[in-house]
């Protein structure tokens, strides 16, 4: 063990930056459940009312990432490095702005025909969600290196079958869609879908390099 983590382990510090960042997780999970409904929606009143709960847990996400880096910049010492915190509630936060910016847009787009492509993708970033809370959870016990190694070897996986599902969703698009401003409306939530799944890897590669430190 280094020395700096040595002693860090003899000062005080404070368990609160677990706990938001479990919070921050959690609320993805709750963005993903209401995020799985949109597509199935049969009325616009019924998507915008979904996607105004999305963006209401969007709202609580900004104030978890806020709470943290308050946090940050009252705490002496805390549990982890502070640039590996940052970046760490920062992906979290992206995850959640491209599932909120996806739901405004199926709404603001009067999506109504929905490709099977937009539920499948939906069902992969929901999958690697889940994976990242558990990752998250498992911040408080870097010794469990087969556990979190499995969660970024999963979220990797899902990464790959998202990529997958976009490429063959974009070319059914222009192989079967007539209607130009419909592709272009299509193609941006797809886009988004598999930007967030982007960007849950983003989060387990911080939390795969917070492993590699502490071990």
């Amino acid at each position: 063990m280094k020395l700096d983590q040595f002693i860090k382990k003899l000062l005080p510090h404070d368990d609160h930056f677990f706990v938001l960042l479990e919070e921050s997780a959690q609320n993805l999970v709750k963005a993903g459940v209401e995020l799985k409904k949109l597509p199935f929606c049969k009325k616009q009143s019924q998507r915008e009312e979904t996607a105004k709960r999305i963006k209401d847990i969007e709202h609580d996400g900004d104030s978890i990432t806020h709470n943290i880096f308050s946090e940050l910049n009252s705490t002496f010492v805390t549990p982890l490095d502070r640039e590996d915190i940052h970046e760490l509630t920062s992906a979290l936060d992206d995850v959640l702005d491209h599932m909120d910016g996806c739901a405004h847009r199926f709404v603001m787009y009067k999506i109504t025909r929905v490709p099977k492509a937009i539920p499948q993708l939906i069902d992969v970033l929901i999958l690697s969600i889940n994976e990242l809370k558990n990752g998250v959870h498992l911040l408080r016990n870097l010794n469990k290196i087969d556990l979190l190694e499995d969660t970024f070897k999963k979220v990797n996986e899902y990464e790959n079958q998202a990529d997958e599902i976009f490429d063959q969703a974009v070319a059914d698009l222009f192989a079967k869609e007539k209607n130009a401003i419909q592709i272009i409306k299509l193609k941006e939530i797809l886009v988004g879908l598999e930007t967030a799944t982007d960007k849950c890897e983003d989060a387990a590669n911080v939390l795969e390099g917070i492993l590699i430190k502490h071990n």
